[in-house]
C-alpha cells in the first residue's frame, strides 16, 4: 500500500497561479502511475492529470490542458500539480492517487488515495 499526503492547496483569486503537492511513501515501488483527481461539491471526482513515473509521460484533462502542469521529483518521491489561471470552475478537492496498472483516467483503475487538499477559486 502507497500513503500519499496531499498540500499546498489555499484560497485564490480567478488567474492565479497554485502548486499542489503529493508525498508519497510505503509500497511505491510497483507504482506506475501517479494521477491528480477533483471533486466538486454535488459533482462526481473528475480526472485531473497523470503522470508515468518511470517515463515522465503526461496527460491532461481537456478543461485543464494548456493551464495545468503535472511533474514529478523521483528523489522525494513527491509529484506536483502547478495550476495557472485558475478559474471559479476549478474550485474542488483535489485528491492524488496512485495505480500499479497501465495510463487510465478512471478513478476505479487506482488503488491508493491521499486526504485530499481543497482549493477554492474566487471570482
Amino acid at each position: 500500500q502507497v500513503q500519499l499526503v496531499e498540500s499546498g492547496g489555499g484560497l485564490v483569486q480567478a488567474g492565479d497561479s497554485l502548486m499542489v503537492s503529493c508525498a508519497a511513501s510505503g509500497r511505491i515501488l510497483g507504482t506506475n502511475v501517479m494521477a491528480w483527481f477533483r471533486q466538486a461539491p454535488g459533482k462526481e471526482r473528475e480526472f485531473v492529470s497523470g503522470i508515468v513515473w518511470s517515463s515522465g509521460f503526461t496527460y491532461y484533462a481537456d478543461a485543464v490542458k494548456g493551464r495545468f502542469t503535472i511533474s514529478k521529483d523521483n528523489v522525494k518521491n513527491t509529484v506536483y500539480l502547478q495550476m495557472s489561471s485558475l478559474k471559479p470552475e476549478d474550485t474542488a478537492v483535489y485528491y492524488c492517487a496512485a495505480a500499479n496498472g497501465l495510463v487510465s483516467r478512471s478513478a476505479a483503475d487506482f488503488g491508493s488515495w491521499g486526504q485530499g487538499t481543497q482549493v477554492t477559486v474566487s471570482s
